[in-house]
């Protein structure tokens, strides 16, 4: 590691830190009035829609894309299957942008945790908020560590040094400007993301002996577990255990994308910066053509794998990053931020990398504007007496909030990162997983507010939500790893979702038998039928939009 940090030059650190002060310039000058909560959250609602649709694509794509993608390829059974999940992630935001989106602008709200409090009552408002700042905490975190990764190879510093200076930007970036800040800067990330990954995989494509070619004849060359190859798509295997399946990919991941893109308010409160619901609609639908860069960085990943393939490392500092074993990496998520550091020339991989810490940054101050604006609605309900009274004091307040969630996620990440350490997941299955405890149940309660105000209960609500989590879990390990030991190892394998890892050794820990992907839909169902049929007091809210 030392070896690879000494071949990242001063004039990488300038161009690193040089893109970082243009980002932080540019925010500030677009960052516009701060006299409201509407403007410090909401952008004054004067946002072009091309630009949010660009920072909704931005904040999707973000580091995790940027390098875990790339890793899925590198792993030793990695192919294209992750590109089946645009199907689902493009019918999501079609119904999003036709019926979710029109809701949301027929009153003055900041989030669609105002419209259920609207329609529901109060009481559905805050066991949402509380849903949707638990599942930020997880999956936010591993952007905070995705960030951190590239970070710590190329410096000398220590790992929780590296994530408490992206905490320390992204701080800085949201109490800057608020969403205004947040969504320019957004975009230019996006800019440096498609900028960086075309840079990378047309540099590797250059570098094989005869280009294309070559690419296409290593990648079919290799065959995976499932028997297709590098560069297969689509995989119709009914194995429960698979995430990146056709049959996952229609039936699981719209569930995750309508929660995503019409629920979580990291993404929803980029709509409510538009000027109206047609603007909100168009930014949403275009936002799909971001799965481009998805199959971009797949194709990066496959490159790497060309690559090593041709060129297997030799180093021992290369190869000790990489966790580098029997012509695989053990560590394929630091396969992409090791080849930037080696194989591009100085000033180019410092322009690259300081997009992968920027776009980083840009999803950590998207988030920590989205949990400051909801938890401030909990105590000052947006269009109530006491937000009135308050009016000139909730920017101030806004801001303390930013400071607190971005302690809180720091601090959150390092917990995470010890979980990563003991299970040893990619970073991208550990995000996406990171959402089964919450999507099922949000999405569920926007569903009965939307379709269901007169049936609906909070104790029905309350109860689905509750047994949503324990539910996932018994399909995820995230929790029991801390405390495995081959007592609870036997008892976990007693279950139909647990298996042990190795029979003759339950110290080596369980395994799922069941995708987590799967309780997207499972969840969502269950806490909706709870909320409709387990009695309770119904219909507190005033019915309105």
């Amino acid at each position: 590691m030392t070896d690879l940090s000494n071949s990242f030059t001063w004039l990488d650190w300038t161009v690193v830190f040089g893109y970082l002060g243009l980002t932080t310039w540019v925010g500030h000058l677009m960052r516009g009035k701060q006299a409201s909560i509407k403007d410090f959250f909401l952008g004054g609602r004067s946002l072009p829609w091309p630009a949010v649709s660009g920072s909704i694509i931005a904040t999707e794509i973000s580091g995790v894309t940027f390098i875990g993608v790339p890793g899925i390829l590198m792993a030793m059974d990695g192919n294209f299957t992750y590109l089946q999940w645009a199907v689902g992630s493009i019918l999501a935001r079609i119904v999003v942008g036709t019926v979710f989106v029109k809701v949301f602008y027929e009153r003055e709200i900041f989030s669609p945790y105002d419209y259920m409090g609207f329609r529901l009552g109060e009481a559905v408002k805050k066991l949402a908020t509380v849903l949707f700042t638990v599942g930020s905490i997880l999956a936010q975190s591993v952007r905070v560590m995705v960030a951190a990764l590239p970070l710590k190879i190329v410096t000398p510093l220590p790992f929780e040094w590296c994530i408490i200076i992206i905490g320390t930007f992204a701080i800085g970036w949201t109490l800057m400007g608020g969403m205004r800040t947040v969504i320019w800067t957004d975009v230019m990330q996006f800019g440096l993301f498609v900028a960086g990954g075309l840079i990378a995989l047309l540099w590797m494509i250059g570098g094989f002996p005869e280009g294309w070619t070559t690419f296409f004849e290593v990648a079919n060359s290799v065959t995976t577990s499932d028997g297709g190859g590098k560069l297969q798509i689509l995989n119709f295997d009914t194995d429960p255990t698979l995430k990146f399946t056709f049959w996952v990919a229609i039936f699981a991941v719209p569930f995750l994308n309508l929660n995503a893109f019409g629920v979580d308010q990291l993404n929803a409160q980029r709509m409510f910066c538009c000027k109206n619901a047609s603007d909100a609609k168009k930014a949403i639908i275009i936002s799909s053509f971001g799965q481009l860069v998805t199959l971009l960085m797949l194709a990066v990943g496959a490159a790497l794998f060309v690559h090593y393939r041709l060129q297997p490392p030799t180093e021992p500092a290369i190869i000790a990053a990489m966790d580098w074993k029997d012509g695989v990496p053990a560590q394929p998520d630091n396969v992409f931020p090791v080849w930037i550091v080696t194989q591009l020339p100085i000033g180019l991989r410092g322009l690259i990398l300081a997009g992968i810490f920027a776009a980083a940054i840009s999803s950590l101050d998207s988030i920590l504007a989205a949990l400051s604006q909801t938890t401030l609605s909990m105590f000052f309900p947006p269009g109530s007496e006491r937000a009135e009274r308050k009016a000139g004091r909730l920017v101030v307040y806004s801001r303390i909030l930013v400071i607190a969630w971005g302690i809180v996620l720091t601090v959150f990440t390092f917990v995470l990162f010890g979980i990563k350490e003991k299970t040893d997941v990619l970073i991208l299955p550990l995000a996406f997983g990171m959402t089964s405890y919450t999507v099922g149940p949000l999405l569920a309660m926007f569903l009965v507010a939307l379709f269901f105000r007169k049936r609906g209960s909070f104790s029905g609500l309350l109860v689905g939500a509750g047994v949503s989590v324990v539910l996932v879990m018994f399909v995820r390990t995230d929790v029991w790893v801390l405390f495995m030991n081959e007592s609870l190892a036997e008892f976990l394998a007693g279950f139909p979702t647990f298996e042990l890892k190795d029979p003759l050794n339950p110290e080596a820990g369980v395994q799922p038998t069941l995708a987590s992907e799967w309780m997207w839909p499972v969840t969502t169902v269950l806490t909706l039928i709870c909320g409709l049929v387990v009695p309770g007091r119904r219909n507190q809210g005033d019915g309105g939009a």
